[in-house]
């Protein structure tokens, strides 16, 4: 089995395909986007991304778009989506409870019955099944009786930290205001996606392959671009790519995937799609709007169509409540964790006011996919202070002081100034 590409790698060598016209699906049109350059394709796709749904209150007798409880403590809720608070995982393991974690919804929790759910694969890189006809179907008994996998694997929106592009940089920045808390780290179980390929009759030339979830269509400008779906090449889906129906075990949530979901360790968060249902193998490269008018980096200095979205950034968070009340003079013990899709954590350093110094990591999680820290920091006399952390990952990759903008504002990856007051 050839190695398993990297995201960026991948997204790079489909970006020349299609505008060579040698990859099939509907993202973007290939001759607008020779036509109208960078800049309007920048324009085009920041009207695309802003969400579609905007809830402020739910009719009677109609499910809400987020199926979970939003306890305020917890979560905070923007519109369909929900982001965790860090300062709910104060005090918490290594694994993100299933009740605070975050919810990403392009338009609401679909709620489906896994009695009459069915993963089915078609397409022309499977034997035997006609490109959208005869496909192969698994029912949710059938994937439980496969042998099974467990992975402790970190999901991250691509927006995640978006509202610090505007609040510390005083760019624009549409679509979701993110905080930092559009991410974690769950244990999920289920069966190996490419274990389900094989079984299905996995052709030796099929090249892609792309789950489509079972969410209501999104519907953007007045455009029914379907339902959320996106790409990944062969070697990666024989990889490490699970179809997870267990969260922290237990059955997936609604709001996280239910019955099942795709989980794509290392890879931005819109691959891992929820409620996946139909699943296109092909011999053709696919794409489709999710990676190339969306998840795609444009504006002023980046090239026709955009740049492609790599692994995510190294970035930070302190588990304290924004703009938190401390004591004054009594020593505190800051507690926080640091992630990045290029590699496991390094080294942690924390700024309280006084430089720069070296946090405390836990040992156990050395290799992870983040890492926990802890900083010892007693603030001399009352009044305002800015705390702030910065990791460095095991390629050598950190965090600057300034994150480079782009049109939808994605991969914020700059040391983020958390206020707190001592009293």
């Amino acid at each position: 089995m050839s190695l398993s590409p990297t995201e960026a790698a991948h997204d790079a060598e489909r970006s020349r395909q299609w505008l060579a016209g040698a990859a099939r699906g509907d993202g973007v049109d290939r001759d607008a986007l020779r036509e109208l350059g960078t800049a309007m394709a920048a324009v085009a796709a920041a009207a695309a991304e802003r969400e579609p749904v905007a809830v402020t209150a739910v009719p009677v007798g109609v499910d809400p778009p987020i199926a979970k409880p939003l306890p305020p403590e917890l979560l905070r809720r923007l519109d369909t989506n929900a982001e965790m608070h860090w300062s709910a995982m104060a005090g918490q393991g290594y694994v993100v409870p299933t009740d605070r974690f975050f919810v990403r919804n392009h338009t609401v929790t679909p709620r489906l019955d896994p009695a009459t759910w069915r993963l089915s694969l078609f397409g022309d890189g499977l034997h035997g099944a006609p490109p959208r006809t005869a496909p192969v179907e698994f029912s949710l008994d059938e994937l439980r009786r496969l042998p099974a996998e467990e992975s402790t694997a970190l999901v991250e929106c691509a927006g995640n930290g978006r509202r610090f592009f505007a609040s510390q940089q005083g760019e624009s920045a549409p679509g979701v205001p993110w905080g930092l808390g559009g991410v974690g780290v769950a244990r999920w179980r289920g069966v190996r996606l490419g274990a389900v390929l094989r079984r299905a009759g996995l052709r030796d030339d099929a090249v892609d392959v792309m789950p489509e979830g079972l969410d209501p269509h999104y519907v953007t400008g007045g455009i029914d671009l379907g339902r959320v779906r996106r790409p990944l090449p062969v070697a990666k889906a024989l990889d490490d790519v699970l179809l997870a129906y267990e969260m922290n075990g237990a059955p997936l949530p609604a709001d996280h995937g239910f019955p099942v979901r795709v989980v794509v360790p290392g890879w931005i968060g819109i691959s891992s799609i929820k409620w996946v249902g139909p699943v296109e193998v092909s011999t053709t490269p696919l794409f489709s709007p999710w990676n190339t008018r969306f998840y795609r980096l444009f504006g002023p200095g980046h090239p026709e169509g955009g740049t492609v979205l790599g692994a995510q950034p190294v970035k930070s968070a302190f588990e304290l409540a924004w703009d938190a009340r401390v004591p004054a003079g009594e020593e505190l013990l800051l507690r926080g964790r640091s992630w990045s899709g290029t590699g496991p954590i390094e080294r942690v350093e924390v700024d309280t006011g006084d430089g720069w110094r070296a946090a405390d990591l836990v040992a156990a999680d050395r290799g992870g996919p983040w890492q926990r820290w802890t900083a010892r920091w007693r603030p001399p006399v009352a009044g305002r202070y800015t705390l702030r952390a910065r990791a460095t990952d095991r390629t050598g990759a950190g965090q600057p002081d300034r994150a480079e903008p782009n049109t939808l504002a994605y991969v914020f990856d700059a040391v983020v100034a958390h206020p707190v007051t001592a009293c």
